[in-house]
């Protein structure tokens, strides 16, 4: 396989995964009878239909890209075989799940398998007992979660199919036992198989001897006998239904039933990837768990063409997904983005060179649009006729563009507004930081212009406390092929940014198209304010519960509010309550926060979070005689003081503390005098934000402010 090869099928496989569980999520918990009232056959997205939107946040799609970064996360511990352990797996969970929120159905312990399991997680039960039978029971440990989570490993291994199995067992066993981690690693090895192996019964027959577990392989025996012999996959649908339904296994969602669902479609669906995402979500049961199986699978073993078969199902998702964690800037992403994390975690775990760094948006990938869409304008204004992914940048068609008319296209930054009071876009919640900050400068690149040029500027859009949207807009320039464009975000009063993108203008007629070749924008913002210090928020009140710019914060602490006396508070009851906003790539800055540090047992600033388990910190400890500063290393459960002194400070007091990471060197200061620093290297970029350990604080304000 060429490197081409790998990347454009592991992208076929990211985009099938979520086209899957969007066609099945706006029917899952629905009766088989009642989809087939309604619908008849599922063949199109029924979102809209059902009162839905079509993209949502959700946990096949979560658990799938962000549990699986526990490879590019522990590259440091991976075994002989390049396959990261059981505990590194664990220690990702505990990372990335922000508990309550994120990530799992919070269904309850003993009830949830992955909530029951993230208690054993947090309370020190390490894998692979923590999904063990032994302590969970078969009603928990062979139920469907492990295998809804498992694509991941399996786009991670590109015609490895044993190594994509040992990577699958090691993940499913933290939640996981019996024959849910054997149905989980067959399917991983099936799709790390499929990029080399077209037919689907030659997949079976390659990877059924390396996951060796009697039971699966009746399982699998049958389902393929069956399915061989039948006239109409409804006949199979019953036969399944009638010896392996959920009434014969002890659980609310069992492997099994689930299983034999994804191989009916896949065996009965042949080469129509859209037809087996019709058998399968027309079936019922765990209706998007079972399409995104099978959506990933089909997409990498047929490949883009696959989409092109039958009904546009590529076209409405444009590479839209929420990959929700409490690394909140890593959240709003797309199909692209996932696809260049997997092959670079790929490639990192085999010791080989990783891809060159690429723009945020580069729609290197073939038909890639990265979420990019028309503008919504006021009916009239809007003379844009396509917006199309080249392999090579984004083609941008116009007609009939002149004065008073525009050709907008534009990206996702940040979630849609919600009126206040208003709940998220499905029950798993939409919790995220922006991608995009006031402070920070967009650059794009354009290419090829057909007809004459038209001019160009781009813009953002921010939405305020009632929902509102205003559009910023940088300079108009004229434009040709190879321009850059250049805009620094301006200050948005707090509002969140949730949109970017890029206008074309006319004062006299024109038809054509324009070429995106690229946009990008990154670091930390050269500033970035918020709150009653710097009065650049509304003015709150005492009954002031919830705010647009607290929503860009992502909370694992479990009171996050706002305050009319200052600007927040936060409070937590044990150790580890983490606030953060920011992306990935805030590299070197300093953040500054006024703070009244009540009674806990240490509160202050975190930089260069990854996840809440992962960040630097300038701690406050104690009070009177014992008060204490430290800069401290926070990773994966276990505290690193890096620096310490002794501070004057009384519990309740308030102070100024800013904490600096440049390159490997951290500095802190308290009250305005510098009085601590370190050197580590570990950390090396990542959000910021607030820390307590059971206990309270309020913050004064929250700045970020790029070093220099």
């Amino acid at each position: 396989m060429t490197p081409e090869t790998v990347a454009t099928r592991t992208y076929a496989g990211v985009l099938g995964k979520i086209a899957g569980v969007y066609l099945g999520r706006p029917v899952e918990g629905w009766s088989y009878e009642s989809i087939r009232e309604r619908f008849g056959e599922v063949s199109h997205y029924v979102a809209a239909e059902t009162g839905a939107p079509l993209i949502v946040p959700d946990d096949d799609i979560s658990g799938t890209f962000v549990l699986s970064r526990a490879l590019e996360d522990h590259l440091d511990a991976l075994d002989e075989h390049g396959v990261a352990p059981s505990a590194a797996v664990g220690a990702t969970w505990l990372n990335y799940i922000v508990e309550d929120r994120t990530v799992l159905w919070w269904g309850g312990l003993s009830r949830s398998t992955e909530h029951t399991v993230y208690l054993r997680l947090k309370n020190g039960t390490p894998p692979p007992a923590s999904g063990s039978t032994e302590l969970n029971g078969a009603s928990m440990s062979e139920q469907i979660g492990a295998e809804i989570f498992i694509d991941g490993w399996g786009l991670l291994n590109p015609g490895d199919p044993e190594r994509a199995i040992r990577m699958a067992r090691n993940a499913a066993r933290v939640s996981h036992d019996g024959v849910a981690v054997s149905a989980a690693s067959l399917l991983a090895g099936l799709e790390a198989l499929a990029f080399v192996e077209r037919d689907v019964d030659a997949l079976l027959d390659a990877c059924l001897p390396l996951v060796p577990d009697p039971r699966l392989h009746a399982l699998v025996d049958e389902v393929r006998a069956l399915c061989a012999g039948v006239s109409h996959w409804r006949e199979a649908r019953d036969w399944i239904e009638e010896r392996h339904g959920y009434d014969r296994y002890p659980s609310n969602s069992p492997v099994q039933t689930n299983h034999l669902a994804v191989l009916m479609s896949l065996l009965l669906g042949g080469d129509d990837w859209q037809r087996s995402l019709e058998i399968c979500v027309s079936a019922g049961w765990d209706t998007d768990s079972n399409a995104g199986n099978v959506g990933c699978l089909n997409g990498i073993r047929l490949g883009l063409g696959g989409f092109e078969t039958g009904a546009d199902l590529r076209g409405p998702v444009a590479d839209r997904l929420y990959a929700v964690s409490a690394d909140g800037g890593e959240v709003v992403t797309d199909a692209v983005r996932e696809t260049r994390r997997i092959l670079a975690a790929s490639a990192a775990s085999r010791g080989e060179p990783t891809p060159e760094p690429r723009p945020r948006f580069a729609f290197d990938l073939p038909g890639a649009v990265q979420g990019f869409r028309a503008h919504p304008e006021p009916a009239g204004w809007q003379a844009l006729t396509a917006v199309e992914g080249t392999g090579a940048g984004l083609r941008v068609a116009y007609r009939a563009l002149a004065r008073g008319t525009r050709a907008a296209v534009a990206t996702d930054t940040f979630c849609e507004p919600q009126p206040r009071g208003v709940a998220g876009t499905s029950y798993f919640e939409v919790v995220a930081s922006p991608t995009l900050y006031p402070g920070q400068t967009v650059t794009a690149t354009l290419g090829e212009v057909e007809g004459e040029a038209p001019d160009a500027r781009l813009f953002v859009d921010v939405f305020d406390e009632d929902g509102a949207v205003r559009t910023l807009r940088g300079p108009r320039e004229a434009v040709e092929a190879g321009s850059e464009l250049r805009w620094e975000v301006p200050d948005t009063n707090g509002d969140p940014v949730f949109r970017v993108g890029l206008e074309l203008l006319s004062e006299t007629r024109r038809d054509g198209a324009v070429v995106l070749r690229s946009m990008d924008f990154g670091g930390a913002p050269r500033r970035y304010r918020l709150g009653r210090s710097y009065e650049l928020t509304p003015a709150l009140t005492p009954w002031t519960t919830d705010t647009v710019w607290l929503r860009t914060f992502v909370s694992s602490a479990k009171n996050l509010a706002p305050d009319y006396t200052t600007t927040m508070c936060v409070s937590h009851p044990e150790p580890g309550g983490v606030v953060t906003t920011g992306t990935r790539d805030w590299a070197d800055y300093t953040v500054t926060s006024r703070i009244e540090f009540n009674r806990s047992e240490g509160a202050g600033l975190v930089a260069r979070a990854r996840g809440h388990r992962r960040y630097y910190a300038l701690v406050l400890r104690g009070g009177g005689e014992t008060a204490r500063l430290s800069l401290e290393r926070e990773w994966d459960g276990e505290r690193t003081v890096l620096a310490s002194c002794p501070v004057i400070h009384e519990i309740d007091e308030r102070h100024v503390v800013a904490l600096t990471v440049r390159g490997p060197e951290l500095e802190a200061a308290f009250d305005g005098v510098a009085v601590l620093s370190a050197r580590d290297d570990r950390i090396r970029s990542g959000g910021a934000g607030f820390v307590v350990h059971a206990g309270a604080f309020l913050a004064d304000g929250f700045a970020v402010e790029a070093a220099r």
